[in-house]
């Protein structure tokens, strides 16, 4: 008699095991405490070195709340809004002031979004919240020297998936705002296909089901959108990440809209995040790229 077939979760992975190891993002890091402290470190003096409005109020709880670095000179300037990562139920804003040092040095007023975490708050709830920050920024940036006819979106991981979701919002019928009013979207080793985390570590904290990985996954729900989309990873990381990727590419130019892809050689999933703070980076060149 031939041997069954193991019961596969998700794609090929036969186990949570298999998941796990794929979506663990300090596994490929040699010393994942180091690159911790090096965002704390480099956050730190972002805060004191940069003229910056901390835990801006932008909605109606205490987790929405947006750290803003003006400009140092030449308002009207060119905006980054940054989403944070963290798996949607770890981290603050505070830990990512520092991807507001390649920007700074470019010109951009930066914006680094806070939002309330699982398992306290729905991932719905996450996606409302950061949509609800770009209308907030759209609305207002003005008062802090950024134009906001030129507002590029940014995230990171976690933050990546809701970078793409703040690209799908219905902004004329929901916040009464144009259709597609960002400049583009510069998205760091994002998660953009929710599925595979359902049976990984990570379930108990964000309760994904079917309904909230539908919703939620944007490389199922692309959209026409004049916004063009970078999408980058580290070269390091694990091949699942490279994968969510080149998912969220194909989707968006299938959908008919912009779309460019790059691995950054040689960094990890921490490590991807250094070049924003680096004016002469690629990930900073992009994103001045996108702002014009």
């Amino acid at each position: 008699m031939a041997a069954s077939t193991p019961p596969r979760l998700y794609r090929d992975f036969e186990s949570q095991a298999q998941i796990d190891a794929q979506y663990d993002t300090a596994r490929p890091v040699a010393d994942p405490a180091a690159a911790r402290q090096h965002l704390a470190e480099r956050s730190a003096q972002a805060r004191m070195g940069l003229r910056c409005a901390l835990d801006v109020p932008f909605g109606p709880t205490l987790a929405e709340t947006l750290d803003i670095f003006p400009a140092a000179a030449g308002a009207p300037a060119p905006v980054f809004v940054f989403l944070h990562g963290g798996y949607w139920r770890a981290n603050t804003s505070k830990e990512f002031s520092c991807v507001a040092l390649g920007p700074q040095a470019l010109g951009f007023c930066t914006v680094v979004v806070n939002y309330a975490l699982c398992p306290q708050v729905s991932i719905d709830e996450i996606v409302r919240q950061c949509r609800a920050s770009l209308a907030w920024v759209l609305r207002h940036i003005e008062a802090y020297g950024g134009d906001p006819t030129r507002i590029v979106v940014g995230g990171h991981s976690a933050g990546g998936q809701l970078g793409a979701m703040c690209l799908q919002t219905p902004w004329a019928r929901d916040y009464g705002l144009p259709d597609d009013p960002l400049r583009g979207a510069l998205l760091l080793s994002g998660l953009y296909d929710l599925a595979p985390l359902r049976y990984s570590y990570l379930q108990p904290m964000i309760q994904l089901d079917d309904g909230v990985i539908a919703r939620n996954s944007p490389a199922f729900s692309a959209r026409r959108c004049t916004t063009p989309m970078h999408l980058v990873w580290g070269g390091r990381e694990q091949p699942e990440f490279e994968r969510q990727s080149l998912l969220m590419h194909s989707a968006w130019q299938a959908a008919g809209n912009v779309a460019e892809q790059a691995a950054l050689p040689g960094c990890d999933h921490f490590s991807v995040l250094h070049g924003l703070e680096d004016p002469q980076s690629d990930l900073c060149q992009r994103l001045l790229r996108l702002s014009t």
